[in-house]
């Protein structure tokens, strides 16, 4: 692993970087604390986090409201170990030996919050799911 052995470093990337990776770092930094790196970026960075990804968010008690759209470096790419794209096709690059998944979540750009709400919701399943994975 990059960073360290006992210290992976996950990138989680879309298209906008203000829904679903958001609510996907959000929950890995909270769950998994400082026992991992969390990183998110986006192809074509939005200007804010979608306001109802962070009210789907507040309602499950994490607060994303200082996190901002970043646009997607290669550098964050070559310092990852797991790399999960959410929509963003060829826009990722791809790097020999990272670990590449593609989570198929629907983008919760332009939902209600009941539309929203599943969404959050499998990303925390994905999230703990991505957390077993690594021993964490």
């Amino acid at each position: 692993m990059s960073a360290s052995a006992e210290r992976p470093t996950v990138l989680f990337v879309c298209v906008h970087n203000a829904g679903r990776s958001q609510m996907a770092a959000g929950y890995l930094k909270h769950l998994a604390g400082d026992r991992v790196e969390v990183l998110s970026a986006g192809s074509e960075p939005a200007d804010l986090v979608n306001p109802v990804a962070v009210q789907a968010m507040a309602e499950v008690g994490l607060d994303v409201t200082g996190e901002r759209p970043k646009l997607l470096q290669d550098s964050a790419v070559r310092q990852a170990d797991v790399v999960i794209t959410m929509g963003c096709g060829d826009a990722c690059p791809f790097y020999p030996g990272r670990r590449y998944e593609d989570w198929e979540l629907d983008d919760p750009a332009g939902r209600p919050i009941e539309a929203v709400r599943p969404i959050r919701d499998e990303i925390e399943r994905k999230v703990r799911e991505l957390m077993a994975s690594l021993d964490l």
